[in-house]
């Protein structure tokens, strides 16, 4: 069992490879969200030998303490409180309590296919329009009813009619979700360029790439769509470009400029929703400092200095070119304050 007191400001967290860091980080995130960054499965969190495992975080939520407790097992669904409270889910966490994270495999969001955007930006659009929260949920079950629709349409087993009703859903949730898509791209557009500025990539941009569905549209692809069994056009498929000037990111940016757009996404995001009312969020960033150059890490330093709790991974002290509030060393299995 581990106990740890973090201080506010920025936590440098240093160890060699493998010594435990990014574990350290993945409980904060775990105790915070209800779930892991990285790991598919709670078996992959318990520690071998062990039947279970238990993060327990207590903190300021704003002006308000906190305490969370999430129970991890092989065997048995993951269990969370909330200042002694039981939760539906670990998952509830993330409405309660904020926290972003920056690991290295999360260059997907930028590399990867428009799949991986559409959820990294659906969560993103959660965070920063709690009202919204359910509509990429509302939506693609609506896009599922139609798609069953759709196939059973084929078979001859219903008629165009019971398609109709599952249509007009699919533009109505469809059309509030491009609307959401896009407020979201607009409160983090300044903040995004402004932050990968700083951190050397000029000129950054986020691009919708989708316009609202329509029942027209959707009327005049149904042989098309009856015949493939699914609906072809919407929300579901659409993508968000990442641009630095003309410079489409996925396939022309080379990996230290995805890093960076990434890494901008994730302060951008703190800068949004502190700005927006409310504590700031937990910023958990996991080798962040080896890819970047001494001026970006001066400038990645300058940026979560006054920017409330920020945890930062790292093989060695001396590559971080401040003062951090709190540094602590990570041997396997203890952590002690430098």
């Amino acid at each position: 069992m581990l106990e740890l007191e973090l201080e506010p400001g920025v936590v440098l967290v240093t160890g060699a490879n493998g010594a435990g860091k990014t574990n350290l980080l993945e409980s904060l995130h775990v105790g915070t969200q209800g779930f892991s960054p990285r790991a598919r499965s709670d078996a992959q969190l318990v520690r071998f030998g062990t039947q279970a495992g238990r993060v327990i975080l207590a903190g300021s939520n704003g002006h308000h303490r906190f305490e969370s407790d999430v129970v991890l097992s092989p065997r048995e669904a993951r269990r969370a409180t909330l200042n002694g409270e039981p939760l539906r889910s670990a998952e509830q966490l993330r409405n309660e309590l904020r926290s972003l994270v920056f690991t290295p495999d999360r260059l997907a969001i930028v590399k990867g296919g428009p799949a991986t955007r559409r959820a990294y930006f659906d969560r993103t659009l959660g965070r920063l329009f709690p009202a919204r929260t359910s509509l990429p949920v509302e939506y693609a079950a609506a896009v599922g009813q139609r798609n069953a629709a759709l196939r059973r349409l084929s078979t001859g087993d219903s008629s165009r009619d019971a398609v109709d009703p599952w249509t007009e859903t699919v533009v109505t949730l469809g059309s509030a979700l491009v609307g959401a898509r896009l407020a979201t791209l607009d409160a983090l557009s300044a903040p995004f360029a402004a932050c990968a500025d700083r951190l050397g990539l000029h000129a950054a941009t986020l691009e919708y790439a989708g316009e609202p569905p329509t029942r027209a549209e959707l009327d005049d692809r149904l042989e098309k769509d009856v015949e493939r069994g699914v609906t072809g056009a919407g929300p579901h498929l659409h993508d968000v470009v990442v641009r630095a000037g003309d410079l489409e990111l996925r396939s022309f940016g080379s990996q230290g400029e995805q890093r960076v757009a990434v890494l901008a996404l994730v302060l951008a995001e703190a800068e949004t929703l502190a700005g927006a009312g409310g504590p700031r969020p937990l910023v958990l960033l996991d080798d962040v400092l080896s890819e970047l150059d001494e001026e970006r890490r001066r400038a990645l330093a300058d940026l979560i200095a006054d920017a409330g709790q920020t945890v930062v991974t790292s093989t060695s002290a001396g590559v971080f070119p401040a003062e951090p509030s709190q540094l602590l060393s990570v041997l396997p299995g203890t952590v002690r304050a430098v």
